[in-house]
């Protein structure tokens, strides 16, 4: 399929620029746009780039970088209480407005991603006609506690070195890195080597990590950021929209973290993919692609 000829470019959001880009004509489709939201968060649109396959087929696709990461501004001296979730949000309402497609949109939301477009929808837009929820955990409170589970079944010796450097305040050492990539090729990405794609978002956070550390903390698994308490069980019930959840069988984000979008939104569908782990669209293509374009074609004009 041939992707059609991307825009790119910033539009405003306050004092600060949030970059996108933009492939297939929003204004000439009858069908609504898909606007992904990455993950992270601190991660950028890069590993998101396989969506644009659906500008090919009649929806036309937009991609962002978030705030403080990849084209957007970067806020390297903003300090924690900055980087909130409801920035964020402000952020996808800005952004769907200045480029026209407010009225006639689907959100697919990948990880951290996917709690800000549940959020957004559970808001009920007049325009927002479904909703993705990707590889997403409905609260980090249930993350941590199953990222506990994960790290126990790592190999012998693994989970003893993060704990070590962990409690040491060492995360940037060698050694944890190592460590974690164990973790990283079993429950992030199962691909080897990691795609192009995936490798240019993870060098984005190694190369400005700020917003990660803010939110997140030192790596996937070791939540001590401002959203360790922070979900979005309590507004699912409000998402009034269609709306397909996503997640591997060896995903990070374990059936634990993902159930809640499945059992609290009114009209919801769960597909598990056997084969992947956080990335499905990079790890499971085919498939991923036959399970998106199948939901949109399904979805109410």
């Amino acid at each position: 399929m041939s992707v059609p000829n991307s825009v790119k470019g910033t539009v405003p959001f306050g004092e600060y620029k949030t970059w996108y880009r933009v492939s297939g004509d929003p204004s000439g489709s009858p069908r609504p746009t898909l606007v992904a939201v990455h993950g992270g968060p601190g991660s950028t649109h890069d590993y998101l780039r396989a969506l644009e396959v659906f500008a090919a087929v009649g929806w036309p696709v937009v991609l962002y970088d978030q705030l403080g990461n990849g084209g957007s501004t970067h806020l390297p001296d903003k300090g924690a209480d900055f980087w909130t979730p409801e920035l964020f949000l402000d952020e996808l309402d800005n952004l769907l407005t200045r480029l026209g497609v407010a009225g006639n949109y689907v959100l697919f939301g990948q990880s951290w991603g996917g709690l800000v477009v549940a959020r957004h929808a559970a808001a009920r837009p007049r325009g927002l006609r479904g909703l993705v929820v990707a590889n997403a955990p409905a609260s980090y409170p249930l993350w941590l506690r199953e990222m506990e589970v994960l790290r126990a079944q790592l190999p012998p010796g693994v989970n003893d070195v993060l704990l070590r450097h962990e409690a040491a305040g060492t995360t940037d050492s060698e050694e944890y890195h190592e460590a974690m990539r164990v973790f990283y090729d079993r429950h992030v990405c199962r691909l080897k080597p990691w795609p192009r794609d995936y490798q240019a978002s993870f060098y984005e956070i190694t190369n400005d990590p700020t917003v990660y550390h803010a939110m997140n903390g030192p790596s996937e698994f070791h939540v001590i950021g401002t959203l360790k308490d922070w979900g979005v069980e309590d507004c699912l019930p409000d998402i009034a929209v269609p709306t397909l959840v996503l997640s591997g069988r060896h995903d990070e984000a374990t059936p634990t973290t993902v159930r809640p979008y499945a059992e609290l939104i009114p009209d919801a569908r769960w597909e598990v993919f056997e084969e992947s782990s956080h990335l499905p669209h990079l790890e499971e293509p085919e498939r991923f692609i036959a399970t998106m374009i199948e939901y949109l074609k399904g979805l109410p004009g």
